[in-house]
């Protein structure tokens, strides 16, 4: 058995624990960006060690735009999470993406003006290489696990995050169809983005609980219909990760874990020691 948690598990609307833990620990983890959304539940499931944070905090009590998803990758990173999966719900913006399936994307749009999307700045610059901002080794694992559990899931799709909390108006669900999106949601951005920095591999479970507001034969989306699909998927999403802890090789042969090898731009002597302290676990090893 692996004896640190390599696997994070972010879970979304509908997912607020994880059944079938052992040996299960709270901590409260404090981090340079703040607390994270809840206290994280590290476990063991099938072998694999696993971290488990609420993203909407115990009682799901925050917006999505006050998710501080700074603080929940970065305090996921120093308990030793290596890999993240994220569980969310969303809407189709395709007819062939139907409601109780599964939706593991390659693409994201960030569509949202209120959060905060990068660990840089105050005093030290990257800029992290992102064409593809889901890990696909990960993916392709979680896609897997997902048909071993069988679920019907779509390979890949552009995901498109709004602010929120609303939901869309149909004169934006129709843009945002034209602008070749598949699915809608509210927390992928920045969480994806923010785990890259952080070289954490990501990939995203999003499960389709509606078709938004665009499709003339559906009701428009309301937190009911969201609910009820949620709760129905809820048991998949728990095989699903659990067959992809058996199936996640031991080491990870993409690029995610040297994301900011080129990245760092300040030149060490320019920066500060707040700085550098406030970063050190993401960019200590690059400027020793």
């Amino acid at each position: 058995m692996r004896t640190r948690p390599v696997v994070g598990v972010i879970g979304g609307s509908g997912l607020y624990s994880m059944e079938g833990l052992e040996d299960v620990e709270e901590r409260v983890v404090g981090t340079p960006f703040g607390a994270p959304s809840s206290p994280v539940l590290l476990g063991s499931l099938g072998g694999q060690r696993v971290a488990f944070l609420a993203r909407h905090g115990v009682g799901h009590h925050l917006t999505p735009s006050e998710v501080n998803y700074r603080a929940n990758i970065y305090a996921l990173k120093m308990i030793g999470v290596e890999r993240v999966i994220a569980v969310s719900a969303c809407g189709s913006l395709r007819e062939d993406y139907v409601p109780g399936d599964i939706v593991v994307p390659d693409q994201l749009f960030d569509h949202t003006h209120q959060r905060a999307r990068s660990f840089f700045g105050d005093g030290i610059v990257g800029h992290v290489s992102l064409p593809d901002p889901f890990c696909p080794d990960l993916s392709s694992h979680l896609a897997e696990s997902v048909v071993a559990a069988g679920g019907k899931v779509h390979r890949g799709g552009a995901s498109i995050t709004i602010e929120g909390p609303r939901f869309s108006t149909r004169v934006e669900s129709h843009t945002y169809r034209t602008w070749g999106m598949a699915i809608i949601g509210m927390t992928t951005s920045p969480e994806a983005f923010l785990a890259r920095e952080a070289e954490l591999c990501y990939a995203v479970m999003a499960h389709v609980t509606d078709y938004d507001v665009w499709h003339v034969s559906e009701e428009p989306v309301t937190v009911e219909r969201v609910v009820q699909i949620l709760k129905g998927n809820t048991s998949l999403a728990q095989k699903a990760l659990a067959e992809l802890f058996l199936r996640l090789p031991e080491t990870r042969p993409c690029a995610c874990a040297h994301a900011l090898r080129d990245a760092i731009l300040t030149r060490r002597d320019r920066i500060s020691p707040e700085a550098l302290q406030r970063l050190s676990l993401l960019v200590g090893r690059y400027l020793a």
